[in-house]
């Protein structure tokens, strides 16, 4: 029974160390869960009373009084005082048992909620902590469908699931106990359809697995398609790829349609079948039952208690082979969940990470290697050095291998060889947070939050004022378009600053890092996107904002960097140059030839 089958087909044993990690996001709640099993247990026992009471209503009272009308004969004396006693004993039960329901409904979907925000709380944390790496290889969809949709599974199982599991069992428990205690041969007549009950579990417990798996997979590739079409609907529209990007969609949409066709397909099965088991059952204590009270060896009540507890019999079985197939899907949504928090972050902060009160901005390549996947090599020995407040422009062909040496200084990533070193330190002995602080960067693909441009700006600050808010936007030429916004710095804008045009975001990109005083910036590609006058305001903002500072900045117009200190040509991974802007024109190189093609197109572009 706990044999299932994985998606290859293969037959594993239920991971049982899953299932304990996961009811471990209970533990701190053991107050409340214990308070809902005991309620549980109580209600249970109320109900399960019931068809007793009734057996008794017939056989002491009912039947006596039938058989004296029969005869001629006055009712016994107490017969209704009786029924009525047993009616309020009933019906209060009853209300026990709603009582019992409610408050372990209550103290459940507490315990469980409070564990769904835990789990829903530590992924978001863990995600903020992995490296890029991790992003490069899944895609946002796929990550958004393990934090939504795969703890929404989860949630079902640890609000309501286990403890219904607890009920069944002991709801099982007691009607097997009062059934034998009643009449024990026609309760071991009644138990006789269990082994083909037990063989129909496993037969179909055998499959659900690898059909909940299925499920889990096709509706993370639904959110990946759906993401990324939306991210991508300009380019979409623009390309008129609408019918194309359509038939993918509903390509991958078809697929998790079949699997939960299947899925539910199992379970449209499979309840049937336990019914069907269960009116063998019925049909077994009518025939067998309705013999020994024609023979005068049971009472007719305890036979219409059978048949209630029979009823009641099969729903325990039919509510944990429900339990079980929600606890497949559970389980398969936590296999998910947990992969995503067990990914290791590949960037490491070191146990005693190094802190610098002061950083003047030092940075030096020795020798460095890097590739984002393993055996492509993308820097090649990279060894440069830069002074403290010198501004260094990285130039070259796209993948020459510019933003890597970005995303290495930032600690994006960790060189395979060599060393990065700021002030004289490998950059791995300091934490991220504690590197990152005295950083700036302003990425190629601006991002702004929803929120207000104040806030935007003050992301790296949240403590700053509105004088220092203010003062960054002035200090790159953001301040007048702020002022014209609707209700300027106090203007929503709306997710990654729709509402503003590619230079406006990019102007506020630049205050929120500037914002920071930063030692070391690092500007990559972002100026390309913006216009002329934009660009050379900001160049004139640079000069007196970039005092002091170390700079670095990627861009493709060589023209925004005939300013810098230092010039390094990158060419497909190798630095083949560096020196100043004279300096790299006055010699033959790749520096010269890429500053005669771009300024000959310039002046193409201008007579044309």
């Amino acid at each position: 029974m706990w044999q299932l089958m994985h998606q290859s087909g293969e037959r594993a044993p239920f991971n049982w160390s899953t299932f304990r990690r996961l009811v471990s996001y209970l533990a701190p709640y053991k107050g409340h869960v214990l308070a809902a099993a005991v309620a549980l247990l109580v209600a249970q026992a109320a109900l399960m009373l019931g068809p007793y009471i009734t057996a008794q209503a017939i056989d002491r009272y009912l039947t006596p009084a039938l058989a004296a009308r029969e005869k001629g004969l006055p009712v016994p004396g107490g017969t209704l005082s009786g029924l009525i006693l047993l009616g309020l004993l009933y019906w209060g039960l009853s209300l026990l048992s709603w009582l019992g329901n409610y408050l372990e409904i209550y103290f459940m979907s507490y315990a469980g909620q409070r564990a769904i925000y835990e789990l829903r709380d530590r992924i978001y944390r863990h995600l903020q902590r992995l490296s890029f790496r991790f992003f490069d290889r899944q895609p946002t969809g796929v990550i958004m469908s393990r934090v939504t949709n795969d703890i929404n599974t989860i949630e079902e199982m640890l609000t309501s699931s286990i403890l219904t599991v607890l009920a069944s069992l002991f709801s099982f428990t007691f009607i097997v106990a009062i059934m034998l205690t009643m009449n024990w041969r026609l309760a071991l007549a009644s138990f006789t359809v269990l082994p083909f009950l037990m063989a129909a579990i496993w037969y179909f417990s055998e499959r659900v697995r690898a059909a909940y798996d299925r499920v889990r997979n096709t509706i993370a590739h639904v959110y990946a398609n759906l993401q990324e079409s939306i991210s991508g609907i300009k380019v979409t529209q623009s390309f008129r790829r609408e019918a194309v990007n359509q038939e993918r969609f509903s390509s991958v949409n078809e697929r998790n349609f079949q699997a939960n066709m299947q899925a539910e397909s199992l379970n449209a099965v499979f309840m049937p079948v336990v019914d069907l088991i269960g009116a063998m059952g019925t049909a077994i204590i009518l025939w067998y039952g309705g013999r020994l009270v024609i023979g005068g060896d049971l009472e007719v009540g305890v036979l219409v208690a059978f048949l209630q507890y029979m009823d009641r019999f099969y729903r325990p079985m039919r509510e944990m082979a429900m339990f079980y197939n929600q606890m497949q899907a559970a389980m398969a949504a936590a296999d998910k969940v947990f992969a995503v928090l067990d990914e290791e972050p590949e960037v490491k902060d070191p146990e005693m990470p190094l802190v610098l009160p002061k950083v003047r901005g030092d940075v030096e390549f020795e020798n460095v290697r890097f590739g984002y996947k393993e055996g492509e090599e993308v820097l090649h020995g990279i060894s440069f050095k830069v002074e403290a407040g010198q501004k260094v422009a990285l130039v070259g062909h796209t993948g020459a291998g510019k933003s890597s040496i970005i995303n290495l200084l930032a600690r994006f990533y960790d060189p395979w060889e060599g060393r990065i070193l700021l002030d004289g330190h490998d950059l791995r002995e300091f934490s991220q947070r504690e590197l990152r602080r005295h950083m700036g960067i302003v990425l190629q693909d601006t991002f702004l939050f929803s929120g207000t441009v104040a806030e935007n700006i003050r992301y790296g600050r949240p403590g700053a004022s509105m004088e220092e808010v203010v003062a960054a936007a002035q200090a790159v030429g953001a301040h007048e378009f702020i002022e014209r916004l609707p209700q300027g710095y106090d203007t929503v804008v709306h997710e990654r600053g729709s509402l503003l045009s590619v230079g406006q975001r990019q102007l506020v990109a630049f205050a929120r890092a500037l914002l920071r005083d930063p030692r070391v910036l690092i500007l990559d590609e972002a100026t390309s996107n913006i216009d002329v006058a934009t660009e050379l305001l900001i160049q004139k903002a640079l000069r007196t904002l970039l005092k002091g500072r170390t700079a670095f900045i990627i861009a493709h117009r060589l023209s925004t960097v005939r300013e810098a200190d230092l010039i390094l040509v990158m060419e497909k991974g190798y630095l083949v140059d560096m020196g100043t802007h004279d300096e790299l024109l006055a010699r033959p190189g790749h520096y010269r030839t890429l500053h005669e093609a771009q300024f000959k197109s310039a002046s193409l572009l201008a007579g044309n």
